[in-house]
């Protein structure tokens, strides 16, 4: 039975993928990619020589059919544009219809901006939430930061970084100033962590660029203490 292979692939610096990932890349005759230009520079670091086909947001319906009839006969590679397949993430939709026509689906595991943001937050890392993208219209966002905010476990979060300033500013008037991280660009040249309350990143992020993950302090009784005294 042929095999569905979900593979992690870079979050930044190419050289953060698993000698798996790589032979695995390498063996099957197609690979899946929600960006086949970025997964192109990445073969092409590595000689890899394998077809693309792709497979983003906007094409997963036209291609699904068409990635489950080529997986009765092939086994197929499935990359994100970066990280892990099928985390905030349209890889989702083909691992859920793999799975339900009895296909084997395979994880390689490797780079997560999640798991990535989390253990350099400085933040509690035993239990954590992650809620995706924050929504773009300011209505949304606000309730889902208000469904969180007696959330005891840390937060994580993705956010663009045109919208990274009003995120902060919602996230002040709802959950309070709390102590944050902000994650830009992991493993890439222009890395940055900011750690500190959320006001202060407000203040830090005048004009941020690239792509950024949140990490937010849940609403413990160290933060509640703090608010006290505020």
């Amino acid at each position: 039975m042929p095999i569905l292979y979900v593979v992690a692939t870079p979050i930044g610096n190419l050289e953060d993928i698993s000698l798996r990932a790589l032979r695995v890349l390498r063996e099957v005759k197609l690979i899946a990619a929600e960006d086949t230009r970025k997964t192109r520079r990445l073969l092409n670091a590595y000689n890899i020589e394998t077809p693309l086909t792709s497979y983003h947001e906007h094409s997963k319906r036209a291609k699904v059919d068409y990635l489950l009839s080529y997986l009765q006969k092939e086994d197929l590679a499935l990359v994100s544009e970066a990280g892990m397949p099928g985390l905030s993430d349209p890889g989702y939709d083909l691992i859920v219809a793999a799975i339900e026509r009895g296909i084997s689906v395979v994880p390689v595991p490797g780079s997560s901006a999640v798991i990535t943001a989390l253990v350099v937050s400085g933040l509690p890392t035993d239990q954590f939430v992650y809620v995706g993208f924050l929504p773009r219209r300011k209505g949304q966002r606000q309730r889902l930061l208000s469904s969180i905010s007696d959330e005891s476990r840390t937060i994580v979060a993705f956010e663009a970084p045109h919208r990274l300033r009003e995120a902060l500013t919602d996230i002040e008037e709802i959950l309070g100033n709390r102590r944050v991280s902000v994650c830009r660009e992991l493993t890439k040249v222009h890395e940055e962590v900011f750690r500190g309350r959320v006001s202060q990143a407000r203040e830090h992020f005048t004009e941020p660029r690239g792509e950024v993950s949140l990490v937010i302090e849940g609403k413990t009784r160290a933060w509640l203490k703090f608010q006290e005294r505020s």
